[in-house]
C-alpha cells in the first residue's frame, strides 16, 4: 500500500453498534489507524492522542476510524475506560489488515513474529491513500498526522 493507491475497501463492526465501511466514507477524508491490542500502553497512548485531536481533525472535516484484532466488546471497554468517541473497529479475521499492509512479520527486541504493524493511512475524499505511516512510534503521531491532514 503506497500513496495514491485506492483506499481497500471494508466494512467492520465498532464501537457504539457502528459500522464503519470504505462506502460509508465516500466522499469525506478520514484516518484509518492500526493499533495491535486495545488497553495497552502504546496503544492506549495513540488513542488517546487520536482523541484529544478529534476536534481539530473534526473542524478539517476528517474522521479518525481505530482498527485492531481485538472483538468489539473489547473495544467498548477500552473507549468506555479512556473516554473515546470516535469509532475503534473491529477486525478479528485480520482481512481489513492485511489489505492494507498492517499485518506481516515484524521484528519487536529483536524477536521476529507475525502480527499487526502499527500504521496510519491517511484517505482523501477520492477514497485514495494521500499518506502512508508504517512501523509508527506512538510519541508525537497523531500530531503528526494532524499536520498532513491539513493539506488535503
Amino acid at each position: 500500500m503506497k500513496e495514491g493507491d485506492p483506499a481497500p475497501a471494508f466494512s467492520l463492526p465498532a464501537t457504539g453498534g457502528r459500522t464503519v465501511s470504505l462506502a460509508a466514507m465516500k466522499g469525506k477524508p478520514f484516518v484509518l489507524y492500526f493499533y495491535p491490542k486495545a488497553d495497552t500502553p502504546g496503544c492506549t497512548t495513540e488513542a488517546c492522542d487520536f482523541n484529544e485531536a478529534l476536534t481539530q481533525f473534526r473542524g478539517l472535516g476528517i474522521d479518525v476510524i481505530g482498527v485492531s484484532p481485538d472483538k468489539v466488546p473489547a473495544l467498548e471497554a477500552f473507549a468506555g475506560k479512556y473516554g473515546l468517541t470516535f469509532p475503534l473497529a473491529s477486525d478479528p479475521d485480520k482481512a481489513t489488515a492485511q489489505a492494507y499492509g498492517a499485518w506481516g512479520e515484524k521484528v519487536f527486541m529483536g524477536r521476529r513474529s507475525i502480527g499487526l504493524i502499527r500504521s496510519t493511512f491517511l484517505i482523501d475524499r477520492d477514497a485514495k491513500v494521500a499518506k502512508v505511516w508504517k512501523n509508527v512510534k506512538v510519541a508525537g503521531h497523531a500530531a503528526a498526522v494532524l499536520e498532513a491532514a491539513k493539506a488535503l
